[in-house]
């Protein structure tokens, strides 16, 4: 399937949007009282993180070519 280059750096842009609020959740769990309690949700949230690091990787590959 192909996506033109305004779908992929629209892509690029949401997946930035995302990061963003991704990383500033975990920095607010982890300044919580007792972070430990929100290990769970910290730790989905770095797997996310890490799959939308990588996407955005992928879709900067993928514009550099063009």
């Amino acid at each position: 399937m192909e996506f033109s280059r305004e779908e992929l750096t629209e892509a690029r842009r949401q997946i930035g949007s995302t990061l963003h609020k991704l990383r500033e959740t975990v920095e607010t769990l982890r300044g919580k009282e007792q972070p430990e309690r929100y290990k769970s949700q910290i730790t989905l949230a770095e797997r996310r993180i890490r799959a939308f690091e990588i996407a955005d990787r992928l879709l900067e590959r993928e514009l550099s070519r063009e």
